[in-house]
Order: structure tokens, then C-alpha cells, then sequence
């Protein structure tokens, strides 16, 4: 690899419109992306708008996984953000695809935290990163 992660601009279209106004299908076919995916889920939340329309993120240990949807066109934004070698971000965009029968897809994917920018000794986790900062009342 040669960048810190993977993001993967999903354009799914022709997609079932029932499904795609459903927050509890689309809130467990996100979390369950991200579980084939490979990845640890931290959090997450959704959104249902009226009339139609859900949005909602899971947050995972190697980044995020969001979605944004418009049944009445039949499409849904996804942005699949993973980071480390050990994720694969295309499981979880083939997962959603099938829950969502989209018929066609368009994607873009990006190389986030070039190497050759950060340079070659960077990688995923450093030998003594940072760990999770712990939440604070505030």
C-alpha cells in the first residue's frame, strides 16, 4: 500500500426505493458492510428526513463508512473510507450494492496519505501512536 488508506466515492443508481427509505435496513446494511469489510465498528449514527430520505455514518477504528440517500431518485451516496491493509473497502461496497439492488454503480477511488508526500517510512499505526483520546465531560 501505498498511502495511509482507501476512499471510495460510491455513486449507486437504479437502487429499490423501499430499500433506500428503510433506517433500519439501511442502519444494518451499513454496519454490516462494514463487518465484511473487515473492519471494527467504534459508533455510529443515522437519520431519517421527511418525506424520504436517510443519512447516517459508521464510524470504524480504520476511518468511516457514510451514506446519504434520495429514493425518489433511486440513488444513494456512499463514501468508503478505510485505512490499514487488512480492510477491504470493494467487500463492503459489493455487500451494499446487493442490499440495495442497485443496478449500476459509479465509484472513484482516492489514495488518502500519499507516501510519497508523507514519505516511506510512514505507515498505517507508527510504533508509538497516538492512542484513542479518551472522552471528556465537558
Amino acid at each position: 500500500m501505498r498511502s495511509l488508506g482507501r476512499h471510495i466515492l460510491v455513486e449507486f443508481y437504479d437502487c429499490d426505493p423501499v430499500a433506500l427509505n428503510d433506517l433500519s435496513l439501511v442502519e444494518s446494511a451499513m454496519k454490516e458492510a462494514a463487518v465484511v469489510a473487515g473492519s471494527t465498528i467504534v459508533d455510529s449514527v443515522f437519520r431519517r428526513f421527511a418525506p424520504h430520505g436517510i443519512s447516517g455514518v459508521v464510524v470504524i477504528a480504520e476511518s468511516h463508512l457514510a451514506i446519504h440517500t434520495w429514493p425518489e431518485y433511486g440513488y444513494a451516496a456512499v463514501d468508503l473510507f478505510t485505512c490499514g491493509e487488512k480492510v477491504d473497502p470493494w467487500a463492503a461496497h459489493d455487500h451494499l450494492q446487493e442490499v440495495f439492488r442497485a443496478r449500476d454503480s459509479e465509484y472513484k477511488e482516492l489514495a488518502r496519505g500519499e507516501l510519497r508526500v508523507l514519505g516511506e517510512n510512514a505507515c498505517h499505526k507508527p510504533k508509538g501512536s497516538l492512542g484513542p483520546v479518551p472522552h471528556q465531560a465537558g
